[in-house]
């Protein structure tokens, strides 16, 4: 069984089919998806969403390219929410964002130090979210550090071999979205081979990033996560079902789910 652990189902993209998406994600072998909120909007419908629908659970957080947006309030508001709500088991999407140059990079750091600073106060795992920022990513990340220990996950990986050993060594877990499907991903599946076991997770960021063969097809869907999957137990070397098997145990562990 499977874990997709990052897929936007607040998304309008998806709200229009959503039975057909849950359906055809169970029917794939897909059992539990994290639906990850990018605003307090989307952060409310996913943890409406956790309560109302088997498998389903939630993450809360503004995402850095929808920091300009947020009101003064809806921090507040998500801290309470990750705060009181059973369903929450994450915070973020949050990170920094150098592609889009709409909101101010101070302004992303600071969101995503507050996501930081509430992971450790709540002990609950952070989603992190980079383009063309890694080295900032990692230096907020090593302030954190030495606050505390780090949870969380490094969303849809990118980046390099030592950058993903940096990742490990401050405690953080490494997911892998359809990019690594795609035939010219050859260095990113080399990094997938070097995560150990009980650190890689699986995702689908649906909408986004469908794998092969839907590479290019919007929507993507949790269902598809079944591809990345078999991508990456090749890559490695191990059958899907171990794989499988292995990756929902880390998600799991780092959501702490217990039931």
């Amino acid at each position: 069984m499977l874990f997709d652990t990052h897929a936007h189902l607040a998304s309008e993209h998806l709200a229009n089919d959503l039975p057909g998406v849950l359906a055809r994600a169970k029917a794939s072998g897909v059992a539990t998806i994290l639906s990850v909120g990018t605003q307090l909007s989307s952060s409310r419908r996913s943890c409406e969403l956790a309560a109302t629908q088997e498998g389903v659970l939630a993450s809360v957080g503004i995402h850095p390219t929808h920091a300009s947006d947020a009101l003064p309030t809806d921090w507040d508001a998500i801290v309470k929410l990750a705060s009181e709500d059973s369903q929450v088991v994450a915070l973020g999407e949050t990170g920094l964002d150098n592609y889009w140059k709409e909101v101010p990079f101070a302004l992303q750091e600071d969101y995503f130090d507050r996501h930081l600073r509430l992971s450790q106060q709540l002990h609950l795992p952070f989603i992190v979210h980079q383009r063309e920022c890694m080295a900032e990513i990692l230096a907020m990340l090593r302030a954190a550090a030495l606050r505390g220990p780090l949870r969380g996950v490094m969303h849809s990986f990118t980046g390099t071999p030592d950058e993903a050993a940096e990742c490990l060594e401050l405690g953080l877990h490494i997911s892998f979205a359809g990019m690594v499907t795609f035939k010219k991903s050859d260095d990113l599946r080399a990094v997938a081979k070097t995560i150990p076991a009980d650190r890689i997770l699986l995702e689908t960021d649906s909408p986004y990033l469908s794998p092969e063969p839907f590479r290019g097809k919007r929507p993507n869907e949790p269902a598809r996560v079944v591809h990345t999957a078999k991508c990456l137990a090749e890559a490695r070397g191990v059958s899907l079902a171990p794989f499988a098997e292995q990756t929902t145990a880390n998600a799991r562990a780092l959501f702490a789910i217990r039931t």
